[in-house]
């Protein structure tokens, strides 16, 4: 693959070797590294190595009955957002002070909870500043909640975060559980040498090739992660990419926990290529034919699962050797995505295979 041309700033991102440390020592100034960093161009429609990637910052985990939170923080940085099909680039704004993160959890399973959250931050002088996160993803910290936030200063500050009820099906034992709001305030300190000497990586030749860098250690919270194919619950029947999202489809038998009914069961578990990132808030529905005849044809229900985390179910009246089963994605991932993501899970065409 030809090597891809960036647009870089600063003398510190010439050439083509990878390196890392503050943006000071990289040869540039803080604001404009954050209003036009490197992008690759000619990126393909694909997951892809970013030309730069952002550390993060812990400022803490802290939780609220059942639920378990967690807020991260980096310097300011662009994403895209996603409405249907539609992409709309944010760009930093002088008035951003950092990149402000959150994952919410089950604390009695250590499951991924795709739960909206809400943020409140204030300071002695009262209420600095209301927010709703964008569910997100990217290169290194996976399905996550985030935006760019504007601070009048450095110092302590409260942050309230909120969650409303899960409205996603559920197995036990999540089921019958998230089924109120939940809210904890906690403090952080904003402290600029602290949040813009986090690191900033150029990946060089790497930039714009297909693949992705590795997952951040997360030893405080859960990893966003889909099981491996060999680790999903029942009886593997095809598996298919679409909009470079690998999919694999399995059916458990009846009397388990999955389906409300004495039938069998069909999962679809989609995640992000090379690092099985969960991908959820998408609608997804099947079709299976027997000959000249269609068997089930019907919408795929969000769920969520302590193994599985998020994916994709319905019961089905069986599989036999021989059906044809196409899954068909109405709407794509409604995430928000960083540099490295917002090319793919867009145009995803519907996956076929035979049983």
């Amino acid at each position: 693959m030809k090597r891809r041309a960036l647009i870089t700033r600063g003398a510190g991102l010439a050439g083509g070797v990878a390196l890392t440390g503050c943006l000071s020592r990289l040869g540039f100034e803080t604001q404009s590294a954050w209003r036009d960093p490197p992008l690759v161009q000619d990126r393909p429609d694909a997951v892809y190595y970013p030309a730069i990637v952002e550390g993060m910052g812990m400022y803490g985990t802290t939780k609220a009955g059942d639920v378990g939170f967690a807020l991260m923080h980096s310097f300011p940085h662009r994403f895209w957002n996603l409405t249907g099909t539609n992409k709309t680039k944010v760009v930093v704004r002088s008035s951003d002070s950092l990149h402000l993160m959150a994952s919410v959890w089950d604390v009695e399973t250590k499951t991924i909870l795709p739960l909206d959250i809400s943020v409140e931050i204030s300071n002695t002088d009262g209420q600095v500043t209301s927010t709703n996160l964008w569910p997100m993803i990217s290169p290194n910290m996976g399905f996550h909640y985030g935006d760019n936030v504007g601070l009048p200063g450095e110092g302590q500050y409260d942050i309230t975060l909120r969650v409303g009820p899960l409205q996603t099906n559920r197995t036990e034992p999540l089921e019958g559980r998230f089924t109120e709001a939940q809210s904890a305030t906690m403090s952080f300190t904003f402290d600029t040498s602290e949040t813009y000497n986090l690191e900033y990586r150029r990946l060089g030749e790497k930039a714009g090739t297909r693949g992705t860098v590795d997952l951040m250690e997360m030893q405080m919270m859960p990893e966003p992660l889909a099981p491996r194919k060999d680790n999903l619950p029942g009886r593997l029947i095809g598996d298919g990419s679409s909009g470079d999202a690998t999919f694999f489809v399995t059916v458990v038998e009846k009397g388990t926990r999955f389906g409300e009914d004495d039938r069998p069961y069909m999962i679809v578990s989609p995640r992000t290529p090379y690092n099985r990132v969960v991908l959820p808030r998408m609608a997804l529905s099947a079709t299976v034919e027997r000959g000249q005849k269609t068997v089930f044809q019907g919408p795929l229900r969000a769920s969520l699962d302590p193994e599985i985390s998020c994916y994709y179910g319905t019961s089905i009246p069986g599989i036999e050797s021989g059906d044809s089963v196409t899954i068909t994605v109405q709407t794509p991932p409604q995430l928000a995505r960083h540099d490295g993501y917002e090319t793919a899970f867009l145009d995803m065409a519907p996956i076929e295979f035979t049983v």
